[in-house]
């Protein structure tokens, strides 16, 4: 489980969900668009919902508990941005598996 850290917020998420979500967080801020980022918490975490405002300025880490980066689906990557690119912001989308985006 890796680390996706937000100014004072800590969130585990799965190497590879941390891994699809770094280029297109990466993406948007590099272009100058802030923009909301919504995720459940695991169990560990009690269950909840967190949203957060993304935007530049604010210190972000992604830390992974691997050594090996995951070999990115650009589907995925494509899904998150769509979702990313809404008016609702930024919210984890499940990996497509057929080969099309979602």
């Amino acid at each position: 489980m890796g680390l996706f850290k937000y100014d004072k917020i800590t969130a585990s998420f799965d190497d590879r969900v941390l891994a699809h979500l770094q280029p297109v967080i990466w993406a948007k801020l590099r272009r100058g668009e802030s923009f909301s980022f919504t995720w459940n918490d695991g169990l560990n975490e009690g269950s909840g919902r967190r949203s957060v405002w993304m935007t530049q300025g604010v210190p972000i880490v992604f830390e992974y508990f691997g050594s090996r980066s995951p070999v990115l689906n650009p589907h995925w990557v494509q899904a998150l941005t769509k979702s990313a690119n809404s008016p609702s912001g930024l919210q984890l989308v499940p990996e497509p598996t057929s080969g099309q985006p979602e």
